[in-house]
């Protein structure tokens, strides 16, 4: 199977992006070659940039305390673990902690670095990053890797209460969601929304199916048009029925 995850309104994307951008930061991080830690840097500057929204980290505490509320009224409940239950009020108690604990605007530590706002400022321009354009850049690229990684940790590890955050809300998000069981006939599928409120979509078909799914929808009906994998020409309805399942999650 393969899944799509499609955001509803503007601060789920903006969540979705981070996740996308966090996990990135780490498996090119991980990796030891100058490009791979080249790649990272670039992905850094990503979510400085994704991240500076002035009101996400305010949303994140928001959401993390209404969760935490939502969740302990939960403890009288005798089909819930309260073991399960209590691990999970710890991470959110965890994670609001740390989001509360960061002082300044998000990422102000990377803007008060001249050297890596140098490098972010030639990275926009298509191949600004040469060695002839920055050679301290170039410098640092020649250090050995484990020094590149340290320093790439250190520069991330200040915005990785927002990554842990937002890991939490998306888990729950997911995991809270109803799947159904559907079947768009000659690739289109519509569906009244009957009052549903999601903030998120998930869709999940089979991975042999050359198709790819294309989402719109608003409070009052859905619409899924599934078009056919084809790299070469302009996008064409995949004109055969697709079975697919569709989860409505929602905080």
């Amino acid at each position: 199977m393969i899944s799509y995850d499609f955001p509803l309104n503007e601060r789920m994307r903006t969540l979705l992006r981070l996740e996308d951008l966090y996990a990135r930061m780490s498996y090119f991080t991980e990796k030891a070659s100058a490009a791979d830690h080249h790649a990272a840097l670039n992905v850094l500057f990503e979510i400085l940039e994704v991240a500076s929204r002035a009101d996400l980290k305010s949303d994140l505490l928001q959401e993390l305390e209404r969760q935490k509320r939502q969740l302990s009224a939960l403890h009288s409940n005798p089909g819930i673990s309260e073991e399960a239950l209590d691990a999970v009020l710890n991470e959110i108690e965890s994670a609001s902690s740390s989001l509360f604990g960061m002082s300044g605007k998000i990422g102000q530590h990377l803007r008060e670095n001249e050297w890596l706002m140098s490098i972010k400022q030639r990275a926009c321009i298509p191949g600004g990053t040469c060695e002839f354009d920055l050679p301290s850049y170039h410098y640092w690229l020649h250090q050995d890797a484990m020094l590149r990684r340290n320093y790439l940790n250190a520069w991330l590890t200040p915005m990785l209460s927002i990554r842990d955050s937002l890991g939490i809300l998306l888990k729950l998000m997911r995991e809270s969601g109803k799947m159904y069981h559907f079947t768009a006939q000659q690739g289109s599928f519509q569906q009244m929304q009957g009052g549903r409120v999601a903030q998120l979509l998930r869709l999940s078909l089979d991975s042999n199916l050359p198709c790819i799914p294309e989402v719109s929808a608003n409070k009052y009906v859905l619409n899924i048009r599934f078009i056919a994998a084809n790299y070469a020409a302009k996008s064409v309805l995949y004109e055969q029925d697709v079975a697919f399942d569709l989860t409505f999650c929602s905080l």
